[in-house]
């Protein structure tokens, strides 16, 4: 048995580093265990049955799913609060991070791990998603809500990696790019790379 928060995290990956985000944002203390995806240790094979990363461990309790182990931190360690209060509010940010999750992640993943046609459509389909998205940061501070929410920890990770991915961002990105800049100097942002995130590209100063 467990007696310590440990999370199970790829070295490199935008679902294991959205929820490295939430952790840093609740400031929670916990043991990191960097994995090989594609060589999960025996603990991670014992403990889910997916294999899959990341996997968040609490004394008996296993969660995995990157979703459910941010909502779950946001619940278990309630402040700061990273879900509106209004169930609305809580609604539009579960569909902006569902869309997140079916639409920008496989772009990404294509693009590490497809073959190079692939990898330009998924580099254009993804660049047509950071353009869509543009109008959203001339009118809020954070992603869909007044305060950082767990939409910023699922879009930062993505956001953090298109220059490594060869993906430009659209000539009227300056919101976007402002926010993304803003956020990257978070501190909270800071503490939840990895050293192989870092080495992805420079901190803006």
């Amino acid at each position: 048995m467990r007696n310590t928060l440990t999370l199970f995290s790829s070295p490199d990956d935008v679902t294991s580093h959205r929820v490295r985000m939430v952790l840093a944002c609740k400031g929670v203390a916990y043991d990191l265990v960097l994995a090989d995806p594609a060589n999960p240790p025996e603990d991670l094979i014992d403990l889910n049955p997916y294999q899959s990363l990341p996997t968040l461990v609490e004394r008996e309790l296993v969660l995995y799913s990157a979703g459910v182990v941010g909502e779950y931190l946001d619940e278990r360690y309630p402040h700061p609060p990273l879900m509106p209060i209004d169930p609305l509010g809580r609604a539009r940010l579960r569909l902006a991070m569902v869309r997140l999750e079916q639409d920008w992640v496989p772009q990404v993943q294509v693009i590490s791990h497809g073959s190079k046609a692939q990898a330009e459509a998924a580099r254009k389909r993804l660049r047509e998603l950071v353009a869509q998205s543009v109008p959203l940061f001339k009118v809020a501070k954070f992603f869909l809500n007044p305060e950082i929410s767990l939409a910023d920890c699922a879009l930062l990770p993505i956001l953090w990696r298109l220059q490594s991915l060869g993906v430009a961002l659209p000539k009227d990105a300056k919101p976007l790019e402002d926010y993304a800049n803003r956020m990257f100097r978070h501190p909270a942002f800071v503490r939840s790379l990895t050293d192989a995130e870092r080495k992805l590209r420079e901190l803006p100063v």
